[in-house]
């Protein structure tokens, strides 16, 4: 069932009596002026034991219907739970929109005839005329018989101004039970866990007299509305004079109108095809035509807008920027209809690699459609090809087979380049955790093994396709090596430097094969690099909780190259943001404008591991600790009298580049959880971002501003006033609308990433990307978006809670 629909049974068509179960009284019971209470009645037997029954009775319009019911005696040992299942003999069907359920417990073990303990009624219908269902707790009136009257004097629903935190949580738990929320095993055994000490915590402080009755009402496959037997339409709720909305349910909604499904049909017939061949749009219509064309991939067409281009078709095959949106028109379920625009597309003119990204989206089943946008990507050199294989690899999960085009293009691409068939092997074996793809991805895994094996020497450099094939799997070896000494490191107690210590020795003796390489393995970080080895004394570890590992490996031509390797962290969110940070800075360079970034490498190789590159740098909160700002920082490497605060203009200007470049990726992309740890500044001048454990809006610190901006950046440029500050503004702004006009190829790529693990985009991919698209403010042009930014950087700068959560965060990180 999709998010519109609404499915519901009418009441009028259930055939089936009336069906509850009475389950247990909660709370305190008065006996004897002794207290009983009803979870724990050990502790009362010393006065007399309480036998009590529930007496149900159906009253329809405020009279009573039927015979009152009974619940066998309860003796309160070890609890008045009955846990009983009572029919009626009135069916659904003869129930009315006031009908209502009256309960009354009665207590005899009075000896001299019966106590009467309490009573509550029960609407059998929600202000919706919707059937009550799951679990429901009433308030008993003490001392009072159920009334059944239509205004009744013992209502069991708890008054609105007596609610508290014990009520709002009950109501979620009786979503929970009818499946209207969603379940989560490990998040709801935690949630059930504190409702319970809350309930305990309430119980005590309130001391609470109150008696409940809970009942369970039965379940049905969707929601009862009420109707009247022989109606055949339903009837609106009075309105009050309250001006409450009236939910009226109408049973067409959703289905298709015939007339139009006619006149669409006609409009499209293919005898029309001579006539819509020689037709051009009026001004008016080709005015409305360019603003469809620059709709983002995310917006759906109208109906009216579909009609208009395809009437149109034949005329925008010279407009490349035309054919995804033509594809959208088409009504593919129809076969001629699908054959002619098929045809259309092969004859139109060239779409750009972004367009072919959006026809390989789950939007677009056709395999023609998908096969057609792989023969644009063939036309990419390797560079522009690497900056999308992490989402072609995703796209993948949209194909109609195991063994598509998309695949095998993947493949032989790979076999060209080594780099492409190293991170496209650690690509699509990170997917093979995921159940529902695994067979897919297993056999992309498999054509890249089989085709990389049968590559004959010389084929690829100086190796053939079972060396390089080999090179490749003992990555995988020195990743499952690398697991294991972060297992025996963690398992050291003691603090850092004794979990150090061991890194190094079983580096230098246990495991001293890892110290030199039998042969040089590809790094799978950058796989045109061979490694040799690790150098144990420039190895270490990280002061955190996961204790990630900081390796200095040897290098063939010499050198050493840094890399930290983390276990217990899902790395895939990281990788996706560093990939978007990377090509910005490309789109930024292809413009002209160097804002100095630093896209260093990252690379999932597991659900809960994956390397980084290690850039040498500082974290901002260091560096305020030890020299007291970011100047007196950047003075210690780049010292010059003359120059601006005493650093050298080079220096200066870079910090400038790349805090302007970060702000602006940073609030593109949503990035959250941003402080001073995870802020670095390199030697050189040029600030970083690292940690991206949440994305696209998503934030665990209250009232986050637009961008992260901390007043040790401004002051670092001269304070808001300096001619400093308003360069970083100016290079802010122009960031902002270079990516503005790449805002489809992003949009697209996140939208292949859709059906992916990653936690931030599985939760809501929709929302995301609709998210992602708010941010570019496509509704404004260039002029409009300068003052618009300008804005959000004056925002973020006299924002005030930040500083406030940023002393926080140092406490909490002196603690830890």
């Amino acid at each position: 069932m999709s998010g519109n629909e609404f499915r519901f049974f009418l009441s009028c068509d259930i055939n089936l009596p009336l069906t509850f179960r009475i389950e247990k009284l909660e709370g305190k019971l008065l006996l004897s002026s002794k207290l009983i209470d009803s979870d724990n009645v050990d502790s009362t037997t010393e006065d007399r034991k309480a036998e009590l029954y529930v007496e149900s009775t159906l009253y329809i319009d405020g009279a009573p219907f039927g015979l009152p019911m009974r619940t066998r005696l309860e003796t309160g040992a070890p609890s008045f739970c009955w846990n009983e299942l009572i029919t009626l003999s009135t069916k659904y069907r003869d129930l009315t929109a006031n009908s209502q359920l009256a309960f009354t417990v009665w207590d005899v073990s009075c000896g001299k005839g019966e106590g009467l303990i309490g009573g509550a009624t029960i609407h059998l219908f929600n202000m919706k005329k919707q059937l009550k269902t799951g679990k429901h707790k009433l308030r008993l009136w003490p001392g009072k018989e159920a009334d059944g009257s239509i205004n009744t004097t013992t209502p069991g629903k708890v008054p609105k101004e007596e609610r508290g935190e014990l009520e709002r949580l009950e109501k979620l738990v009786n979503k929970y039970e009818r499946g209207q929320i969603q379940l989560v095993d490990w998040l709801d055994r935690l949630a059930f866990k504190s409702m319970e000490k809350i309930k305990e915590s309430e119980n005590s402080r309130n001391g609470s007299s109150h008696l409940y009755l809970v009942v369970d009402f039965c379940s049905f496959e969707h929601r009862v509305v009420f109707q009247e037997s022989g109606a055949n339409f339903l009837l609106p709720s009075p309105i009050a004079s309250t001006n409450e909305l009236v939910t009226v349910y109408d049973p067409e909604v959703g289905k298709i109108n015939p007339s139009e499904h006619k006149q669409l049909k006609l409009a499209r017939s293919l005898n029309r095809g001579i006539i819509d061949r020689d037709l051009k749009p009026s001004s008016t219509e080709r005015k409305s035509i360019q603003r469809i064309l620059k709709y983002p991939p995310t917006r759906n067409l109208s109906g009216d807008e579909r009609q208009m281009l395809w009437k149109f078709r034949f005329s925008l095959m010279s407009e490349k920027r035309a054919l995804t949106k033509f594809l959208r028109c088409v009504e593919w379920s129809d076969v001629q209809e699908a054959k002619q625009a098929l045809e259309l597309m092969h004859k139109w003119e060239s779409i750009d690699l972004c367009d072919a990204l959006e026809l390989l989206s789950p939007v677009f089943e056709s395999e023609e459609v998908r096969a057609y946008a792989v023969s644009v990507l063939e036309k990419a050199d390797d560079e522009e090809l690497q900056c999308y294989l992490l989402q072609l690899v995703q796209a993948l999960r949209f194909e109609r087979s195991d063994k598509s085009r998309l695949s095998h293009f993947l493949v032989q691409r790979s076999l060209r380049n080594v780099e492409l068939a190293s991170f496209l092997r650690w690509f699509v074996a990170v997917e093979l955790h995921d159940p529902a793809y695994a067979k897919r991805f297993y056999c992309t895994y498999e054509i890249l093994e089989e085709s990389m094996l049968k590559l004959g020497a010389g084929a690829s450099g100086d190796e053939d396709g079972y060396k390089l094939w080999q090179s490749l799997v003992r990555q995988t070896e020195l990743t499952a090596q690398l697991c294991s000494i972060m297992r025996d490191v963690r398992n050291v107690r003691g603090g850092t430097q004794k979990k150090i210590e061991k890194l190094r020795h079983l580096l230098s003796g246990l495991l001293s094969e890892l110290t030199y390489f039998d042969e040089p393995i590809r790094s799978p970080l950058a796989p045109g690099m061979l490694i040799t080895g690790i150098i144990p004394s420039e190895s270490s570890i990280f002061k955190s909780a996961l204790h990630p590992l900081r390796l200095t490996f040897r290098t063939a031509n010499g050198g050493c190259c840094k890399i930290i390797f983390k276990k217990g962290d899902d790395l895939r969110q990281d990788q996706l943001v560093v990939q978007m940070v990377s090509l910005m800075d490309r789109l930024l360079k292809l413009e002209n404008l160097d804002l100095h970034l630093t896209p260093y490498r990252v690379l999932a190789t597991g659900h809960d591991e994956g390397m980084l590159e290690f850039i040498p740098s500082k974290s901002l909160a260091q560096i305020i600790s030890e020299h007291r700002s970011i100047v007196s920082y950047l003075q210690k490497f780049h010292p010059d009298e003359s120059g601006p605060f005493g650093i050298t203009s080079t220096c200066l200007e870079t910090f400038i580049k790349s805090c302007a470049g970060y702000s602006v990726i940073t609030y593109i992309l949503g990035i959250g959880d941003r402080h001073l740890d995870n802020l670095l500044l390199r030697d050189d001048g040029r600030l970083f971002h690292v940690d991206f454990g949440f994305i696209l809006g998503r934030d665990p610190k209250p009232f986050p501003p637009p961008m992260k901006l901390c007043k040790e950046m401004v002051e670092a440029m001269g304070g808001a006033e300096s001619q400093y500050y308003t360069r970083f503004k100016s290079y802010c702004c122009e960031a902002y609308n270079i990516l503005r006009k790449s805002s489809n190829l992003i949009l697209n790529l996140f939208h292949l990433m859709a059906g992916s693990n990653i936690p931030d985009i599985a939760s809501d991919p929709e929302k995301g990307i609709l998210k992602l698209q708010e941010k570019f403010r496509l509704d404004l042009d260039d002029e409009e978006c300068i003052h618009f930014f300008q804005d959000l950087i004056n925002e973020s700068v006299s924002a005030l809670f930040p500083q406030m959560v940023e002393t926080i965060h140092r406490w909490a990180q002196y603690w830890r």
